[in-house]
């Protein structure tokens, strides 16, 4: 009785000590699959893989606050592998130090969201920053110095109002500085040298830096003289012109800041206006009159020129048109240049496919008849092609080249004079309507912008003599559809592993493009003839971007709908709505033939079995009937766990109310997990089955048991 007496008498102070000792699940569970996807582990003391405390427990660089993760500090540890995927799920992290390590592949998409300092400097990271990064508001240090990031740094900076140091120095970036590095209002220490940067260093100025290391780039221009009074600016190493800077236009200050008054050049205004206002008084109100009547009669005299110049040319045009018979050819190409040149111009993009956020363009709003209308001021970086080059390049567009056929067109082998192979989709004008002609250049410089590993890259484009094509990056060994169901005459067959990593490949090209693209990009054709195969087996998904191009994609139901009939989600067909989420339904489909071997939809089987997500869908998760399901090609030849969490992934994707199918990031994840769970092994020299899943840490992952 007295010992039950003196616990409850401890009861209140014991309270707190368990409340704290208690580590957050949520927590608990991002934390065991950096555990699990990291290499060289044992430095990890205290860690588990399942079940654990960690803030109880004191695993090592962990620290808590009550029960959960306000930081993790592994820097120097020799970690080695990926960091997981669950990263974004420690929602209460303050600081992430995995400095001096061995992390290889890309920074993962999704980071802790609140992180006020992160650290990955000097490990093996490569491709670029993820652009997840822009919604990290209380950020105040970045550094991903030492790596090997390369693409453009990405304008996504624009949010980071608190950061004080950015540290990109000893990697590949290139292109210019980002436009929104402007709105770093705070930011005192950057440091971006030893890169591959060019252009200008004119929007730093009025930032209040106090450290600037731009050395070893290939910066270009005059020095702003704002920067060359930084204490501590290093500017060594690149093409700067000689002599004296030009003054600064007062543009390159950051909007609805002032100017920095160290760079206001003598004879300037003051702060207070003093200048400007003596100014207008010293001139004479005589003056004022004298240059008004004088202005006044130049631009009368400018009129009467131009109307002369016009009236002259229309002579010339109708003199020309009588004495042929009709318009001259030369006056009309002429005319024509001139028109589009207009229009390109004028032209207002009508188009859900923006570039992506790494070089998302100055967007202006018109307001026009049906709304709000987004212009794209964006530069064209697509290759232009003259009809004659193409038409050498494929033989004038002879049967031997053609390779494929979709509802804008033909696609076409083109073999260059210059060694390479591209392929190149002839639109048939007939699929474009007047307005969507307009848009066909603005349509190309987004389309030309989507880069990813997994998505076919738009090189070039041809829009002349009313003809309008597309260039392509050539990937020669077919797609995924033939392989499927053509196998017995192409001769090729796909492993289980091959099919994982078509899978896993083509998740995260949708995901790029639904979640990284902004404003997202919506496929709208999404189906297994567009997943195309390299050599090595890697899918690359085409046609990204293409609906832009395709009449009334909101509300199109015909031979021309948007979509493939079999893959085109419930929504779709019942009312023409088309969102990511008819995608994800479109993948799902894809992913059933991976897994069946069979065609969305087959007249040739009985009546219940015709319909692939029909018959397939209620035996997903019966694992008796999945065995029997499998694609025969495969015989037998995969992991039952691996199948069976693949077809859990399926189901997700092909539910039929929208709102209740994943998103891209978290069917990317899925697959991910279905592929760390598998043994980590070494790749064996010997190993030709056709596939072994590389790790960022270039393991292989063997799904073949």
């Amino acid at each position: 009785m007295a010992g039950f007496q003196l616990l409850i008498f401890l009861l209140p102070f014991l309270h707190p000590i368990l409340v704290h000792s208690t580590t957050d699940s949520t927590d608990v569970q991002a934390l065991q699959v950096v555990y699990s996807s990291v290499n060289s582990a044992s430095q990890l003391t205290n860690w588990k893989s399942n079940g654990g405390d960690p803030c109880g427990e004191s695993w090592k660089g962990v620290v808590c606050q009550g029960s959960s993760v306000v930081s993790l500090e592994l820097s120097g540890l020799g970690l080695s592998g990926s960091m997981g995927y669950l990263l974004n799920d420690l929602s209460s992290l303050k600081t992430l130090d995995l400095s001096n390590n061995n992390f290889h592949d890309s920074i993962p998409y999704q980071l802790p969201p609140n992180l006020t300092s992160l650290n990955l400097a000097r490990n093996n990271l490569s491709a670029s920053l993820p652009y997840s990064i822009s919604t990290m508001a209380s950020l105040s240090y970045l550094n991903v110095s030492g790596n090997s990031l390369s693409q453009a740094v990405g304008d996504m900076f624009s949010n980071l109002l608190l950061l004080t140091t950015l540290d990109l120095s000893f990697n590949n970036f290139s292109g210019d500085l980002p436009a929104s590095f402007s709105s770093l209002s705070n930011l005192s220490t950057l440091n971006v040298q030893n890169n591959q940067l060019n252009g200008s260093l004119n929007v730093l100025t009025g930032l209040p830096l106090t450290t600037l290391n731009v050395a070893n780039n290939h910066f270009n221009g005059w020095i702003p003289r704002e920067l060359i009074s930084i204490p501590n600016f290093r500017s060594e190493g690149n093409s700067f012109n000689n002599g004296p800077a030009p003054p600064s236009p007062p543009s390159t200050s950051p909007p609805g800041r002032p100017r920095n008054n160290r760079g206001r050049t003598p004879g300037s205004p003051s702060s207070d206006g003093q200048s400007s206002q003596s100014s207008s008084k010293g001139l004479a109100v005589g003056a004022i009159v004298g240059i008004s009547l004088g202005s006044a009669f130049l631009l009368g005299i400018l009129l009467v020129i131009v109307f002369c110049i016009r009236k002259s040319k229309k002579k010339e045009v109708g003199f020309i048109s009588s004495s042929h018979g009709g318009t001259h050819p030369a006056t009309t190409n002429t005319i024509q240049m001139e028109m589009n040149e207009q229009r390109v111009k004028n032209m207002a993009a009508v188009t859900d496919v923006k570039p992506p956020p790494a070089e998302q363009s100055v967007v202006n709003k018109l307001q026009g008849n049906s709304g709000s209308v987004k212009r794209m001021k964006s530069p064209m970086t697509a290759t232009p092609y003259s009809v004659a080059t193409l038409q050498t390049s494929t033989n004038s567009f002879s049967q031997e080249f053609l390779i494929g056929e979709g509802s804008l067109g033909r696609v076409y082998r083109a073999e260059f004079s210059n060694g390479k192979t591209m392929a190149v989709k002839k639109i048939d004008n007939a699929a474009l309507s007047l307005q969507e002609e307009d848009n066909f250049l603005e349509a190309v410089s987004n389309m030309s912008r989507l880069r990813h590993p997994n998505i076919v890259s738009l090189v070039g484009y041809c829009a002349e003599h009313g003809q309008r094509l597309l260039v392509y990056e050539y990937i020669g060994n077919g797609n995924l559809h033939d392989i499927l169901h053509f196998a017995d005459e192409d001769g090729k067959k796909l492993s289980w592993n091959a099919r994982v990593r078509v899978a896993l490949g083509t998740a995260r090209a949708l995901e790029y493009l639904h979640e990284v693209c902004l404003p997202s990009v919506v496929h709208r054709n999404f189906k297994s003839a567009n997943i195309l195969l390299d050599e090595e087996l890697n899918p690359h998904l085409s046609d990204c971007g293409l609906a832009a191009l395709n009449p009334n994609t909101e509300r199109q139901v015909s031979t021309q709908m948007v979509g493939s009939f079999g893959y085109s989600a419930p929504e779709f067909a019942l009312s023409g709505v088309y969102t990511v989420k008819s995608d994800v339904y479109s993948f799902g489909v894809a992913m059933l033939e991976l897994l069946t071997g069979r065609k969305p939809l087959d007249s040739s089987r009985p009546r219940p079995e015709q319909s692939l997500v029909r018959w397939a869908t209620p035996q997903l998760h019966d694992i008796d009937a999945l065995a029997k399901m499998v694609d025969p090609t495969l015989n037998g030849m995969y992991p039952a766990k691996s199948l069976s969490r693949f077809a859990d992934i399926i189901a997700l994707c092909v539910q039929p109310e929208p709102e209740f199918r994943p998103p891209m990031s978290e069917v990317v994840q899925a697959l991910v997990r279905l592929v760390q769970r598998a043994s980590v092994v070494k790749r064996r020299s010997s190993d030709d089955s056709g596939f072994s899943y590389r790790t960022p840490d270039h393991e292989a992952i063997d799904l073949s048991f």
